[in-house]
């Protein structure tokens, strides 16, 4: 039980400090992009270090998936996972929503929603979305399964690695959906904001579990023998 309470306390620091930066700072400008990319990445550096030891921090459905499809945990587990991720994503949206209503702050620009909310507007629409999310996802979780792989992986370095490669993904695809990769960090600022948000929930989902479990057939096919 420690280790789902662990990945649900991980993925609402990562929702609420990733997010927020996205609210406060905005996504409008390049400083904006770039600020909002870095939060999102020492967010999960810091949750590797402060959770790693207990749940391995995955603090990502998508990456959980991965891990479970490789063989390196058990469905119950996974299960139990996703669990502490979706609530924890939502608490940790909950706490912004309350922290925006309170403070009166506005939506920040290139986030009128004020939540950090994913959008497919800007990647040409539903399947654009899903395309970039899905690719994204598949690298992510790519590297995700590479550093942490026992026999090659990066060891104490793994967390690091793993959160630059955040930070890339969201420099790169910041402008065209807002960046998930991660369904759970989708799902809470959805889940307040409504209307297109939660309309087009499901790419946020479907498209990174998709990048998920693609990742985890192209680890297999390069990891050395155990």
């Amino acid at each position: 039980m420690k280790k789902y309470i662990a990945e649900c306390f991980g993925t609402m620091v990562l929702t609420l400090l990733g997010c927020g930066t996205a609210v406060f700072l905005g996504c409008g400008t390049p400083a904006g992009v770039v600020g909002t990319a870095i939060a999102f990445g020492l967010s999960v550096v810091a949750m590797a270090y402060a959770i790693g030891g207990i749940s391995g921090c995955h603090i990502n459905p998508a990456i959980t998936l991965g891990v479970a499809l490789s063989g390196r945990m058990g469905w119950k587990d996974a299960c139990g996972y996703w669990c502490g991720q979706v609530i924890g994503g939502i608490i940790g949206a909950a706490i912004l929503y309350a922290i925006v209503s309170v403070t009166g702050a506005p939506g920040a620009m290139g986030d009128p929603a004020g939540l950090g909310t994913n959008g497919v507007a800007n990647a040409g629409g539903v399947w654009g979305a899903a395309l970039v999310e899905c690719v994204a996802t598949f690298l992510f979780v790519f590297v995700v399964l590479g550093t942490t792989d026992s026999k090659v992986g990066a060891g104490n370095f793994a967390g690091l690695a793993i959160g630059l490669t955040l930070i890339l993904i969201h420099l790169v695809c910041i402008n065209l959906t807002g960046t998930s990769v991660n369904p759970a960090r989708s799902i809470g600022p959805a889940l307040f904001v409504g209307g297109e948000a939660l309309k087009n929930l499901w790419v946020f989902i479907v498209a990174p579990l998709a990048g998920g479990a693609l990742s985890a057939l192209a680890w297999k096919a390069v990891a050395p023998a155990k």
